[in-house]
């Protein structure tokens, strides 16, 4: 298993790394997965770069240079890739029974919403509902991950927390679901905590 395979599950548990202000470098998990992710004090940066000149990029005292845009930038630069977005990271664990809203599995993978998901995650899996869609994922280091897209006539009525919270019933047993919101997306991250998702860190992954 993968170094961030092994402390991302960890931390699915609740099992933080500790609060020491480290920055943990460590290779790409995958061609795909490249980025930063950021806890409480502690940051791993995963990338296949020589990790001595990133880390020559960062100032000993600044815990958030990590995810500084002049250090993405560097990265962006050095990798041929971009940064996606900084997300707030969130997760919750599986839930029993039935989702709280019918669900029809899309089997189309050319439909657009498939498409766009199989991008990012492997394993995809994707349900609608009447005014809104629910995914899943294996995204970063083969974590279980979801995302709900609620169409703009629905927006306001609560189904994007039906959605986030559908996502927990259909992820397997002692799986723990991960969640990428952007910050700016207020309502996303009221739906996902309304849901029951906690918030447990940030994230910028580079992407091609």
């Amino acid at each position: 298993m993968h170094e961030l395979s092994r402390l991302l599950e960890a931390a699915g548990r609740g099992d933080f790394p500790a609060a020491d202000g480290a920055v943990e470098f460590t290779g790409q998990p995958s061609p795909r997965d490249c980025g930063v992710i950021a806890f409480t004090a502690h940051t791993v940066v995963f990338a296949d770069v020589d990790h001595e000149w990133l880390r020559a990029l960062l100032p000993a005292d600044d815990l958030s240079a990590p995810l500084h845009p002049r250090f993405l930038r560097a990265m962006e630069e050095r990798t041929g890739r971009r940064v996606d977005n900084v997300d707030m990271l969130l997760t919750a664990d599986p839930l029993p029974g039935p989702p709280p809203v019918p669900l029809t599995e899309l089997t189309d993978r050319d439909h657009p919403r498939v498409r766009r998901a199989l991008r990012h995650r492997d394993d995809v899996r994707v349900w609608e509902t009447d005014g809104g869609v629910v995914l899943l994922g294996r995204g970063v280091a083969g974590r279980w991950e979801v995302a709900a897209e609620v169409d703009p006539a629905r927006q306001g009525g609560g189904l994007g927390r039906l959605l986030a919270r559908a996502g927990r019933h259909l992820t397997g047993e002692g799986n723990t679901l991960w969640a990428q919101v952007a910050p700016g997306n207020a309502a996303s991250v009221r739906a996902f905590l309304a849901a029951g998702f906690r918030p447990v860190g940030a994230e910028a992954l580079l992407i091609r």
